[in-house]
């Protein structure tokens, strides 16, 4: 009786099996019922858009292979394009469209074949798969077309109105309000108590500048800081050193140094070879630097600039003689470095902020308020877009959409 019962249950898979591998024997490829090419919109000119409805005989085995030509009669053996049917859908259309922007010139590089911008590409799609093909009846046709204006980045358009407005508006009421609040830097706040403190020990004044030339943009900062640093010593009538390690560098911030010495009205108390190069490359430059801490106690260290492995060291030998220390770097891998051994850390653009700061000028004052407002109000746009797509509502990611 089992023997009967286990003969009939394979007799119904091997038939089932059976039946099944002649219907997809039997199945033939459907081709796309339509086939668009067009000229993409919001470019440049250089591309042209490919859309095609979905196929019911779609799989990871079929193909979808598109053939171009700059003729309507073909020959169509350039291919630009191929991919797995089930792939490349149009974003937003419930996966009943397939989308695709290719650029013809990339693939049309011969002077015979590359139109001159105001011709058309044809295209011919095929579906592929083993052991048929079949090909799409229409031919598609699109001439490239360069627009003035992006319209899917309006928004970034609207955003640059926004805060360019903003910027002037600041600057325009920090000109008539030198007092701007700025939120409060306490390493910037303690330059005045480092550079007294230096003048009633009676001993020098160290600035570091870091490791990168003039072409970095932490190097001008950090030579926009010095000059206050300058101006308020030249006041209080102490030795300022200047410790550079290229001489670009060291040639600006010598100018810098006269200049606000000048602006204080001590022009005589201006030395230039206190403002020195004290070597050109980086682990002699740190010796050089350790060497002047440990001779002359160096009352009050500002290590400003990009620094790399040398921070700790400098920093560890200020930390040992007993001096203020005030650092500032964007160098984000050296910034728990100067925190645990410095007295004071200005951490990334703080260190950019610093001259505007210090100085008070309008125009930096003023760019540097709006940036902070720009802040607050990028930052409320993420929490309140964050709590409506909690709810399922998404309008908002699309005001910061970058294309």
């Amino acid at each position: 009786m089992h023997k009967i019962l286990l003969t009939f249950i394979l007799s119904i898979l091997v038939l089932h099996n059976t039946s099944t591998a002649f219907a997809v024997e039997g199945d033939t490829l459907v081709p796309p019922s339509d086939f668009q090419a067009f000229d993409t919109p919001n470019d440049n000119g250089k591309s042209i858009s490919l859309r095609w409805t979905s196929s019911p005989s779609e799989s990871p085995e079929v193909e979808y292979v598109v053939y171009a030509s700059t003729h309507k009669n073909g020959p169509f053996i350039t291919e630009v394009l191929r991919i797995s049917s089930n792939t490349m859908y149009e974003e937003g259309s419930d996966s009943n469209f397939h989308y695709v922007e290719i650029k013809p010139a990339k693939f049309f590089n011969k002077e015979s074949d590359v139109t001159d911008g105001r011709s058309s590409y044809f295209f011919k799609l095929v579906m592929m798969s083993i052991p048929e093909n079949v090909t799409v009846k229409n031919i598609a046709s699109a001439t490239p077309k360069g627009n003035w204006f992006n319209w899917k980045k309006l928004n970034n358009f609207i955003i640059l109105i926004a805060f360019s407005t903003l910027v002037l508006l600041f600057i325009e009421h920090a000109k008539t309000n030198p007092n701007l609040y700025l939120r409060k830097i306490s390493g910037l706040d303690a330059i005045d108590e480092a550079l007294g403190r230096a003048t009633e020990m009676g001993k020098p004044v160290l600035f570091v500048h870091g490791l990168n030339g003039m072409g970095s943009i932490s190097t001008i900062a950090a030579v926009n800081i010095l000059g206050r640093i300058a101006m308020r010593v030249a006041e209080y009538d102490t030795t300022l050193k200047v410790s550079n390690i290229d001489p670009i560098v060291m040639s600006v911030s010598q100018e810098v140094v006269k200049e606000s010495y000048l602006e204080a009205g001590r022009p005589d108390a201006y030395v230039q070879d206190n403002v020195f190069m004290a070597a050109s490359e980086q682990f002699p430059y740190v010796a050089a630097v350790s060497g002047i801490m440990i001779r002359e106690k160096t009352a009050a260290n500002f290590f400003m600039g990009y620094f790399y492995a040398e921070s700790l060291i400098l920093a560890e030998t200020g930390a040992s003689t007993g001096a203020i220390q005030i650092a500032a770097t964007d160098s984000y891998t050296q910034i728990p470095f100067f925190i645990t051994t410095c007295d004071y850390t200005l951490i990334g653009e703080e260190l950019y902020a610093a001259s505007a700061y210090l100085s008070r000028e309008p125009k930096l004052l003023g760019s540097l308020r709006a940036q902070d407002v720009a802040k607050g109000i990028i930052i409320t746009a993420l929490v309140l877009g964050a709590v409506l797509a909690t709810f399922g509502i998404h309008f908002i990611s699309f005001i910061f959409k970058a294309s």
